[in-house]
């Protein structure tokens, strides 16, 4: 096993995981309201539903490793459209009004990452790849 298998098993765990508990805190924070604040800045109020449901259950995926380069897609998009519909103006660090898009932006940068990085051996999708060669 190389050490690169077990650093992206580390980063694809923590990204995974984090994304589910961002999910997870829509749906127990009331999706509804998320909604409602989507609305606000500009962005369809229905999509906070779709996002919430790709943050816990592609978190979820991910922590296994199954369809990773799709949902790490996922929250490429998801994240860039959060740095340049909310974040963008509070500058990289942030302000007074709010944090910058420095986390955004490192969680893009990992999830890109893994759209481009080959099957791990240590995932899910290994294991369901080499069925099919069978």
């Amino acid at each position: 096993m190389k050490s690169l298998e077990v650093g992206i098993l580390i980063l694809r765990v923590y990204l995974g995981f984090a994304f589910f508990m961002h999910g997870l805190a829509k749906f127990q924070g009331g999706v509804e309201n998320t909604a409602g604040w989507f609305d606000s800045i500009g962005i369809p109020g229905f999509t906070a539903y779709i996002i919430a449901f790709v943050e816990l259950i592609g978190g979820l995926s991910l922590i296994v490793g199954f369809g990773t380069r799709y949902i790490s897609a996922l929250f490429f998009i998801i994240m860039i459209v959060a740095t340049f519909k909310v974040k963008l103006s509070s500058g990289f660090m942030g302000n007074s009004q709010g944090s910058g898009f420095e986390l955004d932006l490192a969680y893009a940068v990992m999830s890109l990452l893994l759209v481009f990085y080959p099957t791990s051996t240590l995932s899910l999708d290994a294991k369901v790849g080499k069925r099919k060669e069978r």
